[in-house]
């Protein structure tokens, strides 16, 4: 019988001034400098925030899935 895998989702919210494909840049490097293992990530939902009619910041709210150790 093969080794059994067990993995842990975590969720990251991570943002940018620039554009969502940087807040998910941004999420996923922090990840990786904290957690190890990691096997993908899912973005769940992106949103934006306004402030006098314009974009001010992009929000990305992902999940961070990573292989527990044994």
């Amino acid at each position: 019988m093969g080794e059994h895998r067990v993995a842990r989702v975590t969720e990251i919210i991570a943002a940018s001034e620039v554009s969502f494909d940087e807040a998910v840049k941004a999420g996923i490097s922090r990840a990786t400098a904290t957690l190890r293992g990691i096997t993908g990530f899912k973005v769940l939902e992106q949103n934006i925030s306004v402030e006098n009619n314009q974009v001010s910041e992009y929000r990305v709210r992902m999940e961070a899935i990573f292989v527990l150790e044994s």
